[in-house]
């Protein structure tokens, strides 16, 4: 591993002032983006198998997905807040250490227990993402940020397309731990990379840091992502749903009072309360609902029995071969991106995209009768989404100062989770309470994703339209408008 990082660090010393260089630290960064949709997909193909592999109960190997859900919306606001303070090349390093750290403790973990402490510690790559966006922010030209990030923010999409398939190809090919080996050998070679090719951000914010604001807000999270992610399963009118969800909002406002009130917050509330930051934080949260939507739902309808009437009976790995362009049409679309952004503003390409995921999601809400319509309405769909989650976290960076550019993209990265696990929490409800009996089996019937598919269409419509009427704030020291490259003009 030394002597791979020796050469890496020769690589850069020839390289550094070399044309290739901006390439280079965005490769590396969009790899990291790939890696934390490799950790959200590593165990769904499991799940239905682990009750038995890892004698457990089903309600427990749930935690599997739940445990680093949680734990990635608690660390990604803390990761960005200290890389603003300390370097965020230093905490993107500490993240992609405790991923490398949790898949070697998965791989050979002894029973579900310590296999749930090691989903915990993966959780940490919710945080590289707005990590790296906020670096290539610091570091790149500013003719190469828009495509940079482009490039970064779709990564999640481009990586769970190819994740799918692969993880079910080996799950079902050779033993589960191998899933977890591979992803410590992905996470430390990316920590060498990050260490020999990208330099640190100059930009600093100093400070204390807040511890208690940053307890409160993981409390809350945590509340608040349990219930979300466990109504489904305990009932939305249970004790437990409902408590915790007193919990978050209690916890929620006394966090928010202290937060205005100390020196150096954990979150700049008053930055956060601006129009343009906080209009698209809430579009983020509709974005994510109505992009999850068709990345979940869409392989499920997919596997189906034929005898639904609307599934085609595909195994989990054709299933996932068939949604492979997906990867494809947002890798293709994510520079397109960036020209948009570049000559019309973030903002314009925000509502294109929202528009175009919606008339995918309405595509997929017909239940097309052939698998080349469904994955037409698929690609419609994850145009739309590469395009709008482009977009955001330049609307970001453009709408906050930039010693406050890691903490804001957390921030809006957790938004955009909370849409995708409420988009989850919705499925789940929906595709269980409308079914239909089909050869002794209780199914979800076709009217339920018929709802899910037009629920994810009105968000995405309803995200269009609060970026159409969100006014632009630019702020002292935010980002610039990317401008167009010359030979694009």
């Amino acid at each position: 591993m030394a002597t791979i990082s020796c050469h890496l660090e020769v690589v850069w010393s020839h390289q550094a002032s070399g044309p290739a260089r901006p390439a280079l630290v965005v490769g590396v960064l969009a790899s990291c983006g790939l890696a934390v949709s490799l950790m959200q997909t590593l165990v769904v193909p499991l799940l239905p198998r682990f009750p038995r592999l890892l004698s457990a109960s089903p309600a427990t190997v749930a935690w599997l997905v739940t445990a680093t859900l949680v734990a990635g919306a608690v660390g990604a606001p803390l990761l960005g807040r200290l890389g603003d303070m300390y370097g965020k090349r230093r905490m993107l390093l500490v993240a992609l250490a405790l991923v490398s750290v949790g898949s070697a403790l998965g791989a050979v973990a002894p029973d579900v227990g310590v296999l749930i402490a090691a989903r915990v510690l993966q959780g940490a790559a919710l945080g590289v993402v707005p990590l790296g966006i906020s670096i290539m922010r610091d570091l790149l030209p500013a003719d190469r940020v828009g495509s940079g990030v482009a490039l970064m923010s779709s990564s999640l999409g481009i990586g769970g397309a190819i994740a799918l398939p692969l993880t079910g190809l080996v799950a079902q090919e050779a033993s589960w731990r191998w899933l977890f080996a591979g992803a410590a050998v992905v996470g430390a070679l990316q920590f060498l990379l990050v260490r020999a090719v990208v330099s640190e951000s100059p930009t600093r914010t100093g400070g204390r840091f807040d511890l208690l604001g940053a307890l409160g807000l993981a409390v809350a999270l945590v509340c608040l992502l349990l219930a979300v992610s466990k109504g489904a399963e305990w009932g939305w009118a249970s004790a437990g749903v409902l408590g915790l969800l007193v919990a978050a909002a209690v916890l929620f406002a006394a966090w928010s009072r202290y937060e205005l009130r100390t020196r150096s917050p954990m979150v700049d509330l008053r930055v956060s309360a601006r129009p343009t930051v906080l209009w698209t934080n809430v579009a983020s949260i509709a974005t994510g609902f109505a992009m999850f939507a068709s990345f979940l739902v869409t392989t499920q309808i997919l596997q189906a029995p034929v005898a639904t009437g609307y599934g085609f009976g595909l195994s989990l790995v054709a299933a996932g071969v068939v949604l492979l362009p997906i990867g494809g049409a947002m890798s293709i679309f994510s520079p397109v991106s960036a020209r948009i952004s570049a000559r019309y503003g973030p903002r314009t390409t925000l509502v294109l995209g929202t528009t175009v995921l919606a008339a995918g999601n309405v595509g997929l809400a017909t239940l097309p009768g052939s698998v080349p319509l469904v994955l037409a309405a698929s690609t419609v769909a994850a145009i739309g989404a590469a395009l709008a989650y482009s977009a955001l976290p330049l609307l970001i960076m453009n709408g906050v100062p930039s010693t406050e550019t890691a903490a804001a993209n957390s921030l809006n990265t957790l938004m955009r989770m909370l849409g995708t696990s409420s988009c989850s929490a919705v499925v789940a409800a929906v595709t269980t309470g409308l079914t239909a009996s089909v050869a002794g089996r209780e199914l979800p019937s076709a009217s339920a994703y018929v709802v899910v598919f037009l629920a994810a269409a009105g968000a995405a419509a309803v995200a269009a339209l609060i970026a159409a009427l969100t006014p632009r704030s630019p702020v002292a020291g935010a980002a610039a408008p990317v401008p167009v490259p010359a030979r694009a003009a």
